[in-house]
C-alpha cells in the first residue's frame, strides 16, 4: 500500500472500503449506458449537414471512435495501477495534490454530474410527457414531476445497493440497444425513396462543408463522451485490472458500431440533404417509416436513453464525492461507505438532494439552467485534458508502481489523447465565448464555478484539515 493510500485509510471515518462486485457485463452496460445518450438522437443531422458528404460522414463518426479508443487505452493503464473508487479525481490527486483535485470535485458535483442528472430528467419528463401524458397536472407541469420523479427513483434503486443498480444498468442498456437497432432495422427493411431527400446516393450538401469538418468532429467527440466514467468503478471490479481493459475497450467497440448502424440508418432514408435539414433525426425516420406511430415509439426510446443515462450517472458521480470526503476532515461524512449494500450511502443522498434544487432552478429558469451547464463544458475539458497529463506525470514520479496494463505506442498515444483534449478545450471555449447568457458573457459562467470552488477551498484550508 502506498503513502497516499495508506494516509487516506487511516483518515477515514470507518474501515469499510469499496470491495469486488461489479463484473464485467455490468461494467460495459455502465459505460454504454452512460455514453449514449440523447446526444445520437441529434448529432447525426448537425454532422451530416457540416461534413459535406456520405464518406466524410462515416469517417468522422469511425474516427471519433477511434479517438475514444485510443483515450480508452489511457485510462486503462490509470485505472489498472490506481484503481480506486474516485476514479480522475484519484489520478488528478496523485499527480497535482488535493487541492486540484478538489476544485474537479466541485465542478463535478456542483454542476457537471448533478447538472446532467437534472437535464437527463427534464429530457425523460418531456418525452415521457409526449408518449404518456399528465393531463391531470398544470400545463408545464408534467416534464417537472417526472424529472423529480425518476431523479428520486432511481437514488433509491441504487441506495439499495450496487448489485441492484447495476442490474437495473444493465437492463435499461439491453433495452437502449434494442431500441437503436429498432431503427437500424426499420431503415434495413425501407425502400422507397424518402420524401424528404434528394441525396439518398450520398451527394454532399449544399455549401463550402470542408470548413466545418472540426466542428462537425467536436460534435461526434461530445456524443461519444462519458466512457472515462469507468474509472469510478475500478476498485469495484472483480476480474481485475483485466476485466477493467476489457470493459473499456468493449464498450468503446459495442459504442462505435452502434452509431455507425444508427448514422447509416438515417441516411438510408432520409439521405444526406434530409438529414442536414432534420430538427429531429430520429423522429423524422420513424414517422417516414412507421408513420405518426412512430413519433411516440421514437420518444419512448429516447426516454429509456435518457433513464439508463441517469442511472449511470449516478452510480459513477457519488464516487467522487466518497473520494473527497476521504480527502477532507470537514467532509468526511461523504466516505461513508455501506459495505452490505456496496454503495457510499451518502454521497449518493447528497447527490440526490443538489440534482433535485438543480430540477428545481431549471424549472424557474428554463433554457437559463440548460445554458449554465452546457457552458462548463471547458471546465470539464480542462480536467479531462489534466487527467491525460497525469499518465506522464505518474510514470515520472512513480516508475515503479506495478503497472498491469500500459498505453501500447507510449508516448504516441497518449500524446493523442491529450492533443484531442486541448482541441476539444479549445473548440469549446471558442463556443462559449462567442454566447450570451443573461446579457453576460457566457464563458464566466465556467470561471464563476470555479472562483466559487477556491472560496470552499480557502475555507476548508483555513480550518485544521488534514
Amino acid at each position: 500500500m502506498d503513502a497516499i493510500e495508506a494516509e487516506r485509510t487511516v483518515s477515514a471515518p470507518h474501515d469499510t472500503r469499496p470491495r469486488p462486485t461489479i463484473g464485467l457485463r455490468e461494467a460495459v452496460a455502465v459505460i454504454v449506458g452512460v455514453v449514449i445518450g440523447a446526444g445520437i438522437f441529434k448529432a447525426p443531422s448537425l454532422v451530416a449537414g457540416m461534413s459535406g458528404g456520405a464518406t466524410a460522414m462515416f469517417t468522422l463518426w469511425v474516427l471519433g471512435g477511434v479517438v475514444s479508443l485510443i483515450g480508452a487505452l489511457c485510462y486503462a493503464e490509470l485505472t489498472t495501477s490506481y484503481p480506486h473508487a474516485g476514479g480522475d479525481y484519484h489520478y488528478l490527486h496523485r499527480a497535482y495534490g488535493r487541492s486540484v483535485a478538489f476544485l474537479f470535485g466541485w465542478a463535478r458535483f456542483s454542476v457537471i454530474t448533478t447538472g446532467s442528472i437534472a437535464l437527463l430528467g427534464f429530457v425523460f419528463g418531456d418525452y415521457m410527457q409526449q408518449a404518456v401524458p399528465l393531463t391531470m397536472l398544470p400545463a408545464g407541469w408534467g416534464s417537472t414531476v417526472y424529472a423529480v420523479a425518476v431523479i428520486v427513483g432511481l437514488s433509491a434503486l441504487n441506495l439499495r445497493g450496487i448489485r441492484t443498480g447495476t442490474g437495473a444498468q444493465t437492463f435499461l442498456t439491453v433495452a437502449e440497444i434494442l431500441g437503436l437497432l429498432l431503427i437500424v432495422g426499420a431503415a434495413a427493411l425501407f425502400s422507397d425513396p424518402a420524401p424528404v431527400s434528394a441525396t439518398a446516393s450520398g451527394a454532399a450538401p449544399a455549401g463550402p462543408a470542408s470548413a466545418a469538418l472540426g466542428m462537425a468532429m467536436v460534435f461526434v467527440l461530445l456524443t461519444y463522451g462519458g466512457w472515462n466514467e469507468a474509472a469510478y468503478i475500478s476498485a469495484e471490479m472483480r476480474g481485475g485490472p483485466r476485466d477493467m481493459v476489457k470493459a473499456l475497450t468493449l464498450g468503446i467497440v459495442i459504442i462505435t458500431v452502434l452509431y455507425l448502424m444508427v448514422t447509416w440508418a438515417y441516411w438510408k432514408v432520409l439521405g444526406m440533404e434530409g438529414m442536414a435539414a432534420s430538427e429531429a433525426v430520429a423522429a423524422d425516420v420513424m414517422k417516414v417509416v412507421f408513420g405518426p406511430a412512430g413519433e411516440k415509439i421514437i420518444s419512448v426510446l429516447v426516454a429509456v436513453s435518457a433513464l439508463t443515462s441517469i442511472n449511470a450517472t449516478m452510480i459513477v458521480g457519488a464516487r467522487t464525492s466518497y473520494a473527497m470526503g476521504l480527502d477532507w476532515k470537514k467532509l468526511d461524512r461523504l466516505a461513508e461507505w455501506d459495505s452490505e449494500r456496496g454503495t457510499p450511502t451518502v454521497a449518493m443522498t447528497v447527490q440526490c438532494v443538489a440534482a433535485l434544487l438543480l430540477v428545481a432552478t431549471g424549472a424557474a429558469l428554463g433554457g437559463g439552467f440548460k445554458s449554465m451547464v452546457e457552458f462548463t463544458a471547458p471546465v470539464f475539458w480542462l480536467f479531462f485534458l489534466l487527467t491525460g497529463i497525469s499518465l506522464f506525470v505518474l510514470r515520472r514520479r512513480e516508475p515503479n508502481a506495478p503497472r498491469p496494463f500500459k498505453v501500447p505506442l507510449y508516448p504516441v498515444l497518449p500524446l493523442l489523447f491529450c492533443a484531442s483534449c486541448a482541441y476539444m478545450l479549445w473548440s469549446s471555449l471558442s463556443y462559449v465565448y462567442s454566447q450570451q447568457l443573461g446579457g453576460l458573457n457566457a464563458a464566466w459562467i465556467g470561471v464563476a464555478v470555479l472562483a466559487i470552488g477556491v472560496v470552499l477551498l480557502l475555507l476548508l484550508r483555513s480550518k485544521s484539515d488534514r
